[in-house]
């Protein structure tokens, strides 16, 4: 099964049309359809972006043997992640100490 035929499976089980997706994840429409008739291949941040967006490993989106994964990946999720990794090793223990903080006061 080809990258495109995925990402047309996946959209399909989603109920959504291919101007839903593009919206979902900031491309154009006719980028995206590209990507489902095999035209174009996504650049990696948007690779990035339709997996959290579908819930699937990017293995499984280029047509690998990976599988669904089991928690939805929001794009913001993989932005606070982006941003952790590129801080040095003190300033990334130090906003980690700080969310974890945040997140045991809201529970």
């Amino acid at each position: 099964m080809t990258m495109g035929d995925r990402l047309r499976e996946l959209r399909l089980r989603k109920n959504m049309s291919q101007e839903d997706v593009s919206k979902q994840i900031g491309i154009t429409r006719s980028a995206y359809s590209h990507y489902e008739i095999n035209n174009r291949q996504p650049v990696y941040e948007t690779l990035i972006k339709l997996a959290a967006f579908f819930g699937v490993s990017l293995d499984y989106i280029i047509g690998g043997e990976g599988i669904k994964n089991d928690t939805h990946v929001t794009p913001e999720t993989i932005e606070i992640i982006r941003r952790l990794n590129n801080l040095d090793h003190d300033k990334r223990k130090q906003s980690i100490d700080k969310m974890m903080d945040v997140l045991r006061q809201a529970e």
